[in-house]
């Protein structure tokens, strides 16, 4: 098992070299930069700026001393913010976990908890009522599920804040804080949770299917266990397996998820930013968010391989 982790480990890094290839020429190929889109400045002022920030210089050149610079951790200047990335995105970064991390925690029990009953009540009135609100809760736009659930919870009912993280002038601390960030994120997490719970749903529910199907759970049942017994701790273990595989996927698209949804809440995190980025042509900024977004998939795969392993014994990692 150790032995099989270092190798995974080991091949994470032409993997991430791969990308950063991939996501420095695309945004470096791309037309204008934030420079060029400040009508303000003189060509001649434009020209110096460019030389200064290594703008002017060869592509493979300009690569290699990106890439030597993110291995030391700095992934280049924001023009926009007049940071570095780094400091930049660890300013939002926090928030941006905060809801992607209520949302995964909310998806996951819902989603298993729904599939799991779905499956045992199969062709059941609960079985088909869960199978269309999933389907229906899929069709949803991000955005238009954002705005709906803001005119009926925030503006009708005044349940809720409208966006934001804080109160307008909010000096709150302690217990005050926390609760007024509560409040803020309740929304775009509910959201995000919403938009995401629909197909781990129907994953839970396939699998608990097959697997209750089999012969060790008649075996369990023919035994005289309890039926919560035989569905909780036989069953669902072996259905989770497939599922786990998903963990990979989850993480990374859980903040790609939330560029949309922070948007339409003005939650400030990295999605937000990510479209202000987008729109001044930040590319330094997007650069290095986007290869944040890898080093997280390629991290979620690798704590994938692992629960793997680990909710099965009878695997054996060579």
């Amino acid at each position: 098992m150790r032995a099989y982790m270092m190798k995974r480990v080991l091949h994470l890094i032409p993997t991430l070299v791969g990308a950063s290839l991939v996501i420095f020429f695309i945004f470096a190929l791309a037309p204008g930069d934030f420079i060029d889109s400040d009508i303000n400045l003189t060509p001649e002022r434009a020209l110096e700026l460019k030389a200064l920030y290594g703008f002017d210089k060869p592509l493979l050149e300009r690569y290699f001393i990106w890439l030597g610079n993110a291995l030391r951790g700095d992934f280049g200047y924001s023009l926009q913010y007049q940071q570095p990335v780094m400091k930049v995105l660890g300013e939002y970064i926090w928030n941006s976990f905060l809801i992607a991390g209520a949302s995964l925690i909310m998806t996951w029990v819902i989603a298993l908890l729904a599939g799991v009953i779905s499956a045992v009540k199969m062709y059941t009135w609960y079985d088909s009522l869960v199978t269309f609100g999933v389907f229906a809760l899929m069709s949803f736009p991000s955005f238009f599920l954002g705005l709906l659930m803001v005119k009926f919870f925030a503006v009708d009912l005044g349940w809720l804040p409208i966006g934001g993280m804080l109160n307008t002038g909010s000096e709150a601390t302690g217990w005050a804080y926390a609760w007024e960030v509560l409040n803020h994120m309740l929304l775009p997490a509910t959201v995000m949770t919403l938009l995401s719970v629909g197909s781990l749903t129907r994953h839970f529910r396939t699998n608990m299917i097959d697997v209750i199907k089999q012969d060790f759970v008649r075996t369990a049942r023919a035994k005289g266990l309890k039926e919560r017994v035989v569905v909780f701790k036989h069953a669902l273990r072996n259905a989770l397996l497939p599922a786990i595989t998903l963990l990979g996927l989850e993480l990374p698209g859980l903040f790609s998820g939330a560029i949309i949804t922070e948007k339409v809440f003005t939650w400030p995190g990295v999605g937000y930013i990510h479209m202000e980025a987008i729109t001044n042509r930040d590319y330094t900024l997007l650069m290095g968010f986007t290869m944040f977004l890898a080093i997280i998939t390629v991290l979620g795969n690798l704590l994938a391989d692992w629960l793997y392993a680990t909710a099965d014994p009878r695997i054996r990692m060579k």
